[in-house]
């Protein structure tokens, strides 16, 4: 069933991103010649006008082919002989399309908790004594200067836009030391100095203070959607940024194995229909910015690479030969189909590890 889902999820993020393509290129005038859901061999096809509908074997891509798109083409309603401007949006409008979908799927995740969480702090790990009333506090960070109602801006730079944030930092900070905290007080921004979050109460956890849950109401919902939203994005972009510097070790590399397999693990873990159904809200909405993202970052081959030629024609005020902005396009195809052979390798190789492990 994890596998089922995780190739309904793959379906519907590839179909939503090749129909931002495709419905951007009719709307500028642009012949279509086909819009392919999956790839390899054809399972059906139908042709209607002038455009061709596929629906092909492997869920892992797609395509909107447009006339004259990697080549010169008299015909004027060809991909290259549209104005520029219409370009730019038709390639854009993948990725554009892939942050809509997350947008919603994390409209319906806020929908489904009991509160909208921000990131302000509401209490901390304490204990009131019965006899005077003494406060005693549990919590490192209000030792240390963070206070009730102080809203977390940042912690050591790195930008904290929701409680998705605070769980990234948290997993990868050291307890131990001090962290520069930027928060909101009283209207005010200020920076906390050496502020340590570090549970002491030893229950075993090591986040010492809890935060705000906002009543559900359609203000909040979109608020704390968008809130969510930017966390996912940020994320992503650390960990593209990670990639491609180095830091990022070979056992964290993942392909479409991968995914499936954590998708399959998350629902077949979860307590109950809702939490599987949340699961699976989260990873589509996860995935599809991971998607829109990754597509518009300037690697030939992908709709960035494609938008960079773009963007040189703008500055050059005319375009780069159709044939040699095919040789770039082809080399960087070879390149990712590369990286994700090698990523499909690793999948398996963790597969197998874990399951003799297990």
């Amino acid at each position: 069933m994890g596998i089922v889902i995780a190739i309904l999820i793959f379906g519907l993020i590839v179909t939503v991103h090749e129909f931002g393509h495709f419905i951007c290129a009719k709307l500028s005038g642009i012949k279509v010649l086909e819009f392919s859901i999956g790839m390899g061999p054809k399972l059906l096809q139908k042709a209607k006008g002038e455009t061709k509908y596929s629906l092909r074997l492997l869920p892992v891509g797609g395509y909107c082919a447009m006339e004259g798109e990697d080549s010169t083409n008299s015909d004027p309603r060809s991909f290259r002989n549209a104005k520029l401007w219409k370009r730019i949006i038709v390639l854009f409008a993948g990725a554009g399309m892939n942050f809509v979908l997350g947008f919603v799927m994390l409209i319906i995740l806020v929908s489904m908790m009991d509160g909208v969480p921000t990131t302000t702090v509401e209490d901390f790990k304490r204990t009131i004594s019965s006899t005077d009333g003494t406060v005693t506090y549990y919590a490192e960070s209000y030792e240390t200067g963070l206070r009730q109602n102080d809203k977390i801006i940042s912690i050591d730079g790195t930008r904290i836009y929701s409680t998705l944030d605070l769980n990234y930092v948290f997993d990868t900070y050291d307890p131990n030391t001090g962290h520069k905290v930027v928060v909101k007080r009283d209207r005010k921004r200020m920076a906390l100095n050496d502020v340590v979050f570090k549970n002491t109460y030893g229950d075993g956890g090591t986040v010492d203070f809890a935060v705000i849950y906002k009543d559900k109401n359609p203000l909040t919902v979109i608020k704390g959607s968008g809130d969510l939203f930017m966390s996912m994005t940020h994320i992503v972009g650390l960990s593209i940024k990670q990639m491609f510097s180095g830091q990022l070790k070979k056992d964290d590399v993942s392909g479409p194995v991968g995914v499936v397999s954590a998708i399959s693990e998350s629902t077949e873990d979860s307590e109950s229909f809702l939490d599987a159904l949340f699961q699976v809200i989260y990873m589509t909405a996860l995935i599809t910015i991971n998607v829109g993202i990754f597509n518009l970052l300037p690697i030939p081959g992908l709709d960035g690479g494609r938008l960079l030629f773009c963007f040189i024609e703008l500055v050059r005020r005319k375009p780069v030969k159709p044939e040699h902005e095919g040789y770039v396009h082809l080399a960087g195809m070879v390149l990712l189909f590369g990286v994700m052979i090698f990523a499909t390798y690793n999948d398996i190789i963790k597969l197998i590890t874990g399951v003799k492990n297990g």
